[in-house]
């Protein structure tokens, strides 16, 4: 067999296919990383060195360079908040539409608040100073957003509870009348799967679970599996392609 004949038959067994069986039962964004992760399989030994420096924002510990930008946020009622913004934590080049979706239509369902996966503190220094008879709890796995929500509370002049941990452990004995979240989406879809079934265990009763997402980019899928945990969901608000979900924690 020939130098050329063999790397022809090296390539077409280096081939990956994708039959209908193997992506009938995910959506496009799935397809998408399972192609994602068949490709680096293939490439790994060539951009090894790359992926060793990658770092998550849902990452515990960032070891990334530290870079600031400085963010504001406008309401539609015209009030006007700053904040420090962190590299290696969500949101690092603009406050996005979903978080100022929640924030705009959330329904106020009590006065004890989680804001879960705070990143640096926008939607619960924002509820704080918006309802100040409120009170505002926040906690995120990612050490450097927890501490820079601490600074950005301070400097916004919001009284609230800062705490570091994974989901609702910081939170063991806690329960709120709300919870609120921009969820992770690209963390995978465990984390999410994970907040909302822990979320009936750290909810008083008639308390309220209110999520923002792209409806189309699993956001569907969110709220189906909030009513499938809580036995009810419903959309609160439109605000372009993203939607606010809400629900409530019945007898």
């Amino acid at each position: 067999m020939s130098k050329n004949r063999r790397e022809k038959e090296q390539k077409r067994e280096d081939v990956q296919i994708l039959g209908p069986e193997d992506i009938a039962h995910l959506d496009v964004e799935e397809v998408m990383d399972l192609v994602d992760k068949k490709t680096l399989k293939k490439k790994d030994k060539k951009i090894k060195h790359k992926s060793d420096k990658f770092e998550h924002y849902y990452t515990k510990n960032p070891t990334s360079e530290l870079t600031i930008k400085n963010l504001n946020l406008k309401l539609k009622n015209d009030h006007e908040y700053n904040f420090e913004a962190p590299s290696g934590v969500y949101g690092k080049k603009r406050v996005d539409r979903a978080t100022i979706a929640l924030i705009e239509n959330m329904e106020m369902d009590g006065r004890k608040i989680l804001d879960i996966g705070c990143g640096y503190g926008v939607i619960g220094i924002t509820l704080k100073k918006e309802y100040p008879n409120t009170e505002i709890y926040m906690s995120d796995i990612n050490k450097r957003a927890v501490d820079y929500a601490g600074k950005n509370a301070k400097d916004n002049n919001a009284d609230i509870e800062v705490r570091h941990g994974y989901l609702f452990e910081p939170w063991e004995d806690e329960k709120f009348d709300m919870i609120v979240s921009n969820p992770p989406i690209v963390a995978g879809k465990e984390i999410w799967m994970e907040l909302v079934e822990q979320s009936i265990d750290h909810l008083n009763e008639n308390g309220s679970l209110q999520l923002v997402a792209f409806h189309n980019k699993c956001g569907k899928r969110i709220m189906e599996y909030m009513k499938e945990i809580l036995g009810n969901s419903k959309v609160i608000a439109k605000d372009g392609g993203a939607r606010v979900y809400k629900s409530v924690k019945e007898d």
